[in-house]
């Protein structure tokens, strides 16, 4: 089971400085019941960050875990104020553990990752490289993954070819949660759902350069896999709506308008369709079918305009003026003071 950091980790954590206003770079760590992880992933950020020489913080955000996981980041907070530590209420999805840790983030650059110790946090030089050289969103690849091929990379391969020809912004891996971003991108990305793998997607509409690297990845040694059919359902009908906010997120009724006068076309054909039938043939109306798909359809076409005009002035007012948040906090480790 957990076991207390090594003395080599103590010896890191006396030496730690006081904790300052503002760094220049911040790892963000979503964490579920991964009591067994928590020792040794703090022991290799600090050996992969103390060597990089600059100034870092680590946000790691306990996602309603049943087990000791909260407990060992308190501890390792204690001693070290570079880890601060974000205790959700409950289990509010790997996006929102996300979004409370990019909320809290002092730093220049932001940098998730996962804490099952299958991303390796000395791979973090290689994101920071391209970030010097102007890009605002480096996303990591797990060109060797070492995952199941039939559950996990015959599904992820296929869905990453789909999120490219959707969005149009190709990846090799939109799963991987090693990347890395300025935070000014993050400031103006609003996350939902599962959305937090499409960021580089969403990215594109602030016209963010973004590149990708290949980076290790290792089997998992604790617990096991968060991930499931159900997840991947979420992540396909997220995929429709980053494809929606892409293209149509400041006019939706170029969306639901676009069907809505289809739809009263083909009501006005049937209608034509109808009248032709009267004339030709003699059919009445009434004894006619194509009279009631004809209602059917103009009817139809007509509310779903209304539909995009409704869509227009709820997409104005709803989350954003009401700064309405996707998760509530129950405790904090050395957040809050002095920001």
């Amino acid at each position: 089971m957990a076991t207390a950091p090594s003395s080599a980790s103590n010896r890191n954590a006396a030496s730690t400085p006081p904790a300052a206003p503002a760094v220049e770079m911040s790892i963000v760590i979503p964490l579920l019941d991964e009591e067994e992880s928590v020792p040794h992933l703090y022991e290799q950020l600090v050996a992969a960050l103390d060597n990089v020489g600059r100034s870092w913080e680590a946000i790691l955000v306990d996602d309603g875990s049943t087990d000791r996981t909260f407990e060992l980041l308190a501890e390792i907070a204690e001693r070290d104020r570079r880890i601060r530590v974000l205790r959700l209420r409950r289990n509010f999805g790997q996006t929102a553990a996300m979004v409370a840790g990019f909320d809290h983030a002092r730093g220049k650059v932001v940098i998730p990752m996962d804490g099952d110790l299958q991303n390796d946090p000395s791979d973090i030089p290689l994101l920071l490289q391209k970030i010097d050289e102007g890009f605002d969103v480096v996303s990591g690849w797990r060109k060797k993954r070492q995952d199941k091929a039939l559950l996990r990379r015959v599904p992820s391969r296929l869905a990453n070819w789909l999120i490219g020809r959707v969005t149009g912004v190709k990846l090799h891996d939109y799963g991987c949660s090693l990347k890395a971003y300025r935070v000014e991108v993050l400031r103006g990305t609003r996350l939902y759902g599962e959305m937090h793998r499409f960021i580089p997607a969403l990215a594109t509409l602030m016209g963010a350069k973004i590149c990708e690297v290949p980076l290790r990845h290792h089997p998992r040694r604790f617990g096991r896999s968060k991930y499931g059919l159900k997840r991947t359902i979420k992540v396909v009908l997220d995929l429709l709506t980053v494809k929606f906010l892409t293209d149509y997120s400041t006019k939706p009724i170029y969306f639901f308008g676009s069907i809505g006068l289809l739809l009263c076309l083909g009501g006005v054909l049937a209608a034509a369709e109808t009248v032709w039938e009267k004339i030709a043939h003699g059919t009445y109306v009434h004894n006619n079918p194509f009279i009631l798909i004809a209602v059917f359809l103009f009817s139809l076409g007509v509310a779903f305009v209304f539909i995009g005009l409704l869509a227009e002035i709820i997409i104005r007012t709803y989350h954003e003026s009401q700064a309405k948040p996707i998760y509530w906090i129950g405790e904090k480790r050395n957040v809050g003071e002095g920001e």
